[in-house]
């Protein structure tokens, strides 16, 4: 198999990261032992990663972000209130998953959202 037109199929239509991955596959020398699927399935992971972490630094540059806040950065030492413990739990979600939402929408928004809680 030739691998130089397929790289140039690859990215002219537009695949960059499954050609990169193909380039990797092929410069490796452990890539012989999978299979066809195997090797699909990494080439569309790759792909798929790509795309996803193109579009994510497209979105953080959209939104002008002027720090880099972490939740681990928050000071709890100063005079603001913050209960560390509750802090944790939001951040973890598990709220989320136990829809103890308390939000409060006019009832033509609820009728379509469905999957909003309700509860509040």
């Amino acid at each position: 198999m030739l691998a130089h037109p397929t790289l140039d199929k690859l990215n002219a239509m537009g695949l960059t990261g499954m050609a990169k991955a193909f380039n990797e596959l092929i410069s490796n020398g452990d890539s012989e032992q999978l299979s066809h699927a195997e090797w699909l399935g990494l080439l569309l992971e790759r792909e798929w990663s790509w795309r996803y972490d193109r579009k994510l630094a497209a979105r953080l540059r959209f939104a002008k972000l002027r720090q880099q806040a972490v939740p681990e950065d928050v000071d709890y030492r100063s005079e603001r209130g913050l209960d560390r413990a509750l802090f944790m739990k939001l951040i973890g979600g598990d709220w989320i998953d136990a829809c103890q939402c308390r939000l409060k929408f006019p009832q033509k928004c609820r009728s379509k959202i469905p999957q909003l809680c309700r509860s509040g």
